[in-house]
């Protein structure tokens, strides 16, 4: 029987108040995992896990990913530490660099950004074990910081990452690692040594967000897929065609997700593109036999 784990993500550009009602039914058709997402000027991240979780009864929530140069790691640690009490076992905590044009746009941008997500990952998941923390890092300081609250359960925090460096980094001091839209079964392969090169042992999960459109028309699948992966090629530096999405008809999808699984991921979340994504969930998930 396969571990893998079926997430969908709560788009950004869906205003947020539709949040509670989306997880609820999500939660209904029996998907593992929601993920909201933290980009400047849509939603916060923490906010909408705190939402997303206080509308369902079991469903895990991600969060993906909070900017380390927007969060203080203190604030951040006593923030996922009092969902993580409140919610034990249902929070993911991804974090990454940000997107650099935006943590410059609000003052932010680090001198060395693999300095400071190594530095803010690593005391951020020490609180989160109710270690004082003491750390004078090129990026981060903290003088003897400690939660008088720690979870008994600390949730996991992985690293949203892309570059080789980056995922390197991820296997030395994450939990895991979350891989971004458009990656397919040999980026996985790839990510998968590199982490390993990083220290990253067994346990260390691999969470693939992907495009994804289902439908019986193929015309209409990939005219809506189109603006999507062609922006997402621009920023991986690849051509729009090597851009890797599950789509196609329900079996179709259900094979592409195989195929990340069979490549290594724990977990796949899904981005749904397209009329009704929840009509589209359903159909994957009986797809895949749930």
């Amino acid at each position: 029987m396969t571990n893998l784990r079926i997430g969908v993500m709560y788009d950004r550009d869906w205003a947020p108040e539709g949040l509670p009602g989306f997880a609820r039914q999500a939660e209904a058709l029996g998907v593992d995992d929601l993920w909201v997402v933290e980009d400047l000027g849509w939603n916060g991240g923490v906010s909408a896990a705190a939402v997303a979780l206080g509308a369902t009864e079991g469903l895990r929530v991600g969060i993906g990913i909070t900017p380390a140069p927007l969060r203080s790691p203190a604030l951040l640690a006593m923030e996922l530490a009092t969902l993580a009490r409140v919610f034990p076992g249902r929070l993911v905590a991804g974090i990454g660099h940000g997107v650099r044009e935006w943590m410059e746009s609000v003052g932010v941008a680090p001198r060395s950004p693999l300095a400071l997500l190594e530095e803010t990952t690593t005391a951020v998941r020490a609180l989160l074990r109710g270690e004082r923390v003491e750390l004078e890092g090129r990026e981060v300081r903290l003088d003897g910081v400690k939660l008088v609250h720690p979870p008994a359960e600390p949730p996991p925090v992985v690293a949203g990452v892309v570059r080789p460096r980056s995922l390197e980094l991820s296997g030395r001091v994450a939990d895991g690692t979350l891989i971004a839209e458009g990656h397919g079964p040999r980026d996985l392969e790839n990510t998968r040594a590199l982490t390993a090169k990083g220290g990253a042992d067994a346990d260390h999960t691999l969470t693939v967000l992907s495009f994804c459109c289902v439908g019986e028309d193929p015309d209409r699948v990939a005219e809506a897929l189109h603006p999507h992966t062609e922006g997402h090629g621009a920023w991986l530096g690849r051509p729009q065609e090597e851009v890797f999405t599950v789509s196609g008809k329900p079996a179709e999808a259900a094979a592409r997700i195989h195929d990340l699984e069979a490549a290594g991921a724990d977990t796949v979340v899904l981005r749904f593109i397209g009329p009704e994504p929840l009509v589209q969930l359903q159909s994957v998930l009986a797809a895949l036999g749930r």
